[in-house]
């Protein structure tokens, strides 16, 4: 097991047999952690406990779904207010989630409302919040709940897991301790960079080997008596104080508990002091590097006629059950080659609208609108748009995915990603362009597109760097 840590020998922690003789010995079970990097000292985790639960008391934010864990007396309806914040929560910040959380739990106040919901009432409230799949998976659970386990919610953080599909570690954890009180650990980003820090741990924090290590500690440090309040405040005091860059360490409840801190303090003291020459380096305590997203590019056509109104009317087809954004609706789309020919692009993208109409689509034709940039989590996602407006009336194949025609208030309201709205609003601003009297010029390769940004997941490098005050613009 390759646990390597701050200031650990590497005899000890590399895995790495010794050499000095021929004798094969049997592998030998892995060295415990030093002391160092634990929570040995019942005095300082019970310190630790009232520090933080004091400072949560004072500081924590006001947040929709701590106020039903708090205030609703019903168990089951608890337990699923706190389920759907967590939910909503993996991998969305908590300022976009308020209004889906409110606008949800308005909708759907019980398992049972959401039980009968369908799929496309929970995507198109879902629409915009991103993880597309997590929306459709909640309400498979909260069926199984209604319809095998009679509407009673499992109370402990095993049964939550083993029995809630899409319910992982973490959330069966959430939720069991914050809604039923039950005394677990919970351990998230927020509260990795927290332990990370506190015990100064500078191994792969992603590792398996690292993870369990963090588990028990989560374990080890939960409040008896405030196991929920205990998790929300390591969580809080992760997204609030302990930040990845420039933490506000002046302001922490537990920074005289924090290895990382102490270290720091003393090679700044010991680097204060040098008159010449250069400090030696100061070692990462967390490698926070992202894997970079892999790159994609897909030509998109705005389709529009006139409707009976008079007012244009898009076509949107409905994305497969599965797979990224499943069950959306979009523009059609179609995946391309990297480094593909403009004239290539307009060609495929003609033959595939050609399969949708039933007849022939010039690539002349096909108007280019510009590229928009859409960042998931995992995909760099370039969208070449282009827009296509028919006279008269069109006949879809039956054969291929479902489709329909909608207003541009229907589209919004429709269950399309955010992604897609960028792409008709780059349409609507590209006809503006259009009919102002100063034309738009030509397409540029290569230039900005729209929704690009300067977005870099960047890592955290030192000791010293992630306690530097930031500096101004």
């Amino acid at each position: 097991m390759s646990f390597h840590l701050l200031s650990s020998s590497p005899r000890c922690w590399n895995g790495i047999q010794s050499q000095e003789s021929n004798f094969k010995a049997p592998p030998a079970a892995p060295a415990p952690p030093p002391a160092r990097h634990l929570f040995s000292d019942p005095a300082e985790v019970e310190a630790l406990r009232g520090n933080l639960l004091a400072w949560y008391d004072r500081c924590k934010r006001d947040l929709p779904w701590r106020a039903l864990a708090a205030t609703e007396p019903d168990a089951n309806k608890r337990g699923y207010a706190v389920w759907v914040s967590e939910i909503m929560l993996q991998q969305t910040q908590v300022a976009t989630v308020i209004d889906y959380y409110n606008r949800w739990m308005q909708k759907w106040p019980t398992l049972q409302a959401l039980a009968q919901a369908s799929l496309e009432e929970v995507n198109e409230l879902w629409a915009g919040l991103g993880y597309y799949s997590r929306g459709k998976r909640l309400q498979e659970a909260a069926r199984k709940v209604v319809s095998e386990l009679a509407g009673q919610m499992p109370r402990t953080a095993e049964d939550l897991q083993k029995v809630l599909p899409g319910v992982g570690r973490y959330t069966a954890g959430a939720i069991a301790s914050i809604s039923y009180g039950q005394a677990t650990g919970v351990v998230d980003g927020n509260v990795i960079r927290v332990l990370c820090r506190l015990r100064c741990i500078g191994a792969d924090s992603s590792s398996p080997s690292v993870i369990d290590r963090l588990w028990d500690m989560a374990n080890v440090l939960v409040d008896r008596s405030r196991p929920g309040d205990f998790n929300q405040a390591l969580m809080e005091l992760g997204a609030t104080v302990c930040v990845p860059k420039a933490p506000l360490c002046g302001e922490c409840p537990v920074k005289q508990h924090c290895q990382a801190w102490r270290r720091v303090e003393k090679e700044l003291a010991f680097a204060s002091q040098k008159l010449f020459g250069k400090p030696p380096p100061v070692p990462d305590v967390e490698d926070c590097a992202k894997k970079p997203p892999r790159t994609m590019r897909t030509a998109t056509c705005v389709l529009e006629r006139r409707g009976c109104h008079g007012a244009p009317e898009y076509l949107i087809v409905q994305r497969p059950s599965s797979g990224l954004l499943a069950g959306l609706w979009e523009f059609p789309s179609l995946p391309l080659a990297q480094d593909l020919q403009e004239k290539k692009e307009r060609e495929e993208l003609a033959d595939h609208l050609q399969a949708w109409m039933g007849q022939p689509v010039a690539a002349k034709g096909l108007q280019f609108i510009g590229e928009v940039i859409h960042i998931f989590s995992h995909i760099h996602q370039t969208y070449v748009v282009y827009s296509l407006h028919l006279d008269g009336d069109v006949t879809l194949n039956p054969a291929l995915s479902p489709s329909r025609w909608v207003t541009e208030k229907e589209f919004h309201a429709s269950a399309v990603s955010t992604a897609m709205k960028k792409v008709l609003k780059a349409h609507e601003k590209h006809r503006r362009k259009e009919n102002s009297p100063v034309k738009g010029s030509k397409r540029k390769r290569g230039a900005k597109a729209e929704g690009a940004g300067s977005t870099c997941p960047g890592t955290q490098l030192s000791l010293r760097a992630f306690l530097r005050a930031p500096t101004a613009p």
